[in-house]
């Protein structure tokens, strides 16, 4: 880039013509950086040109490409008949046309993926000052004018400038309504008292097109079904107002084109006569006679066939009644339902006109999907703990299992794998095994003994969750049993907002082999080994591990409680006394078995309108409360307490616990395919009552593609501690993200990243001050991490590879933080789908 940059960026300019490599907007001398108003240029400069930094890299390949290329090719070699027979014999005749052929393509590739240079035109800057006249006139200033100035230079490159002298605006002053027919007049005090054209304010165009659609979407959804936005029109007078805005308001009748005549009539009010459902629309049926029917709270339902489906569950998705004046919000709210209980392929409502009576019939037409679908989901993959797998999953999706449209899933996985590490050379090869299985009931409603309409109504698509799973593993980590179950309520108030509400979440995890800790978290126990042989427990030659026992690390327990018990010279004082009692205590900690029930509650917005917007704005906030049922209930019941002074169900202390968490993440759309994204997260989890720690399972960890990107995942923290531990773990954390994303070229995209935040652990049961967070003062330890990357945007994923620096390393002295290991063979590669945040 650096080598590109130096070259002539004119270097395609012909004589007499000027790379632009500037636009200015200058508005009563003031500078203009709204993205908005710049758009308006018709001559963008080159991307990649800056106002104060340029790296054309797209015009940069563009000049590379070759304007001549074949008089370049016939000149250098076709014009030479013998250096062309010498070649063909050299590479045979086809070889040498596919050879001169590459030419051509690869300058045509140059030409393609490049970008051809921006020349000034004087008509583009024309058409411009008119555009920016007419934008100043849309914002009120009526009487604007616009100049623009061309600086030219000797080295074909030009600046335009554009002056734009706004001058004195004009405000709103009266609003006069003329309304044709009498039914809307006599609506015209309540929709008016809402309206977006405010006496005193400055005039601006766009008020008066979104006070259209206000009373357009007003008057549709108050009964007026024929009624839309082309009858709605502004009349403006400004001739000696003072500089005032008086506006007439009007709305026409209606107008009823025939084939040879045109009438108008004034709008009326539609109410609904007749709502039918007709449950198994589709092709081949479409000749049948309906042979069963039902009415429920006064919708008919019809089917070609027996009815599979409850009246109830059909009505409870539809929001068009009987005797209701017609509403586009109702039809939108019908068809949102109908799609969201996922039985049928595009629901579609269509409304019958009654002209004796001015009302509607409206007809919805369903086609129910399939009852059941098959699924199945083969997989080959490697690891750090296998060197192959094979797994294969399969599911099964039933619709309209109770004839309540609700959906049962029940889909199971198995997969066999050869591990890295085989102790026992007589084992089978495939030493490594998963089973399990997960049974999904989704209901379109909220099951509860209680009438919650009042509290969520059926418009936000409240739906009931029961979800069952178990799992098996053997040979991989500690071996491990667990069982889950959910019971949620989710709902959407609105198209930006989606609660959950997870009633009961209980896991329950059993760790099958503890004794193969120290095979698992070997770090641990090469420190123990070392602390060994430091104070002659062992020789230097010797080892804590046994294999010739059944238990190969029982000597490494043995150690353990020999130092605590104070049977080796260490004492309570010493470093590596305190070095054995964590390790000790982590042990005890990610080897228990674990029983989690929980309460919880999920809010997110998500402002972001398609795929293709780059400029919106998620939150996310996340409540969860763990034990305090069970705590409740061992209390009542007078259940005994274990040795530790905790409450143990079938054996397990379960845990009890308060986190939270928030995510808000930010994307500015800077234009050109630039945007800005910004994260911020913070998480705490908070032990109590029945726990001084939090599951491992439920900690924070920092590091890895999707986190601070100059750590590999769980490497992180915790605070400034130097462990030395495989998986880094705390119940406190803080995260921030600033990634600047611009393309390059085609469907690559670069990125410039500076990731900050690390784990701590408070509250707890964790004394260490490097890993604790005792104050502000700690903060100090936030660990920096910056980079860059490239993106290949392939539509449906976007894959991306990532380079992250240690900036301020926290683990490092405090004096000594800073570039520490700021160089390639320190930095961290990742590879990730999709992007970070």
């Amino acid at each position: 880039m650096v080598m590109l940059s130096s070259c002539n960026v004119a270097k395609r300019v012909k004589n007499g013509d000027h790379l632009i490599i500037s636009n200015s907007i200058i508005a009563d001398s003031v500078h203009v950086s709204d993205e908005r108003i710049n758009n308006i240029i018709s001559q963008k400069v080159n991307s990649g040109i800056r106002r104060y930094f340029s790296t054309p890299l797209k015009l940069h390949i563009y000049n590379l490409a070759r304007p001549n290329i074949d008089s370049i090719i016939y000149a250098n070699v076709l014009s030479d008949s013998t250096k062309v027979k010498r070649r063909i014999a050299l590479l045979s005749k086809k070889q040498f046309d596919r050879q001169i052929e590459s030419r051509r393509n690869f300058n045509a590739w140059l030409k393609r993926t490049g970008e051809a240079p921006v020349i000034f035109d004087e008509d583009q800057s024309i058409k411009t000052a008119k555009n920016l006249r007419k934008y100043y006139y849309s914002k009120g200033w009526f009487n604007n004018e616009v100049s623009y100035h061309v600086e030219k230079d000797s080295s074909k490159l030009a600046k335009v400038t554009y002056h734009v002298t706004k001058k004195k605006p004009y405000t709103l002053d009266s609003l006069r309504p003329i309304i044709s027919s009498k039914a809307i007049d006599t609506l015209y005090p309540k929709f008016i008292s809402a309206t977006l054209l405010k006496k005193g304010e400055q005039f601006d165009e766009q008020n008066y097109e979104n006070e259209r659609e206000r009373i357009n979407t007003y008057l549709r959804n108050t009964g007026f079904y024929h009624f839309g936005q082309d009858y709605i029109r502004f009349e403006m007078d400004t001739i000696d107002t003072n500089y005032k805005v008086h506006t007439d308001l009007i709305i026409a009748n209606r107008t009823i084109r025939g084939d040879d005549s045109t009438t108008t009539t004034p709008f009326k009010i539609y109410k609904i006569k007749d709502v039918n459902i007709y449950t198994d629309d589709n092709f081949e049926n479409r000749f049948k006679a309906i042979t069963d029917t039902a009415t429920y709270k006064d919708i008919n339902l019809y089917s070609k066939e027996k009815l599979k489906y409850r009246p109830k569950a059909l009505t409870d998705a539809v929001f068009i009644a009987k005797g209701d004046n017609y509403s586009d919000l109702a039809r939108s709210r019908t068809s949102r339902y109908l799609n969201d209980l996922q039985m049928f392929r595009y629901p579609n409502i269509d409304f019958v006109e009654n002209e004796e009576d001015t009302t509607l019939t409206a007809n919805i037409f369903l086609e129910p999907k399939k009852k059941y679908s098959l699924s199945f989901d083969p997989e080959i993959n490697t690891s750090n703990i296998q060197t192959i797998g094979f797994s294969f999953g399969t599911g099964l999706k039933i619709r309209n299992v109770f004839r309540g449209a609700e959906t049962l899933e029940i889909s199971g996985i198995a997969a066999i794998g050869a591990s890295e590490n085989r102790n026992d050379p007589d084992a089978a090869f495939f030493d490594i095994n998963e089973f399990g299985g997960n049974i999904r009931l989704t209901i379109p409603r909220l099951f509860s003994p209680f009438n919650t309409d009042k509290i969520i109504p059926k418009y936000m698509s409240p739906s009931t969750i029961m979800n069952l799973s178990a799992t098996s593993q053997q040979n991989i980590g500690l071996d491990k049993q667990a069982i889950s179950g959910v019971y949620s309520y989710n709902w959407y108030p609105s198209n930006t907002v989606t609660n959950t509400l997870e009633l009961f979440n209980i896991n329950f995890v059993k760790n099958l082999n503890t004794s193969n800790y120290f095979g698992v978290y070997t770090n641990s126990f090469s420190s123990l080994n070392s602390i060994a042989r430091d104070i002659n427990y062992i020789g230097n030659d010797e080892s804590l591990f046994d294999s010739s026992l059944s238990n190969a690390y029982a000597p490494a327990d043995v150690f353990i409680n020999d130092v605590l018990a104070g049977n080796t010279p260490l004492t309570s004082s010493d470093n590596d006394f305190s070095t054995v009692n964590t390790i000790e205590e982590r042990k005890e900690r990610l080897t228990e078995n674990n029983l989690i029930f929980s309460t919880s509650f999920d809010y997110k917005k998500d402002k972001r309108k398609n795929i293709f917007d780059n400029d919106f704005s998620v939150f996310k906030w996340r409540i969860e409360l763990a034990g305090n049922l069970l705590t409740s209930i061992s209390s009542i019941a007078g259940v005994p307490k274990n040795d530790a002074g905790n409450y143990d169900v079938f054996g397990v202390t379960f845990s009890q616990y308060f986190k939270t968490e928030i995510d808000y993440v930010k994307y500015v759309d800077l234009g050109r395919k630039n945007v800005f994204a910004f994260r911020s997260y913070a998480g705490i989890a908070i032990p109590y009552g029945n726990s001084n720690s939090i599951p491992f399972a439920e900690s924070f960890f920092a590091g890895g593609p999707n986190d601070n990107r100059a750590w590999t995942a769980f490497n992180l923290g915790p605070g400034s501690s130097k462990t030395t531990n495989e998986f880094n773990e705390a119940n406190f954390k803080i995260h921030l993200s600033a990634e600047q994303r611009f393309s390059l070229f085609g469907a690559l995209q670069g990125a410039v990243f500076v990731d900050a935040g690390n784990i701590w652990n408070v509250l707890d049961n964790v004394t260490e001050d490097a890993a604790t967070l005792t104050s502000f003062n700690s903060l100090k330890d936030i660990a920096v991490g910056s980079g860059f990357g490239l993106r290949y945007d392939f539509d449906f994923f976007v894959l991306r590879f990532d380079i992250g620096f240690k900036t301020y390393d926290p683990s490092q002295n405090e004096n000594n933080r800073w570039f520490r290991d700021y160089n390639f063979r320190n930095a961290v590669y990742n590879i990730g789908i999709n992007y970070p945040f």
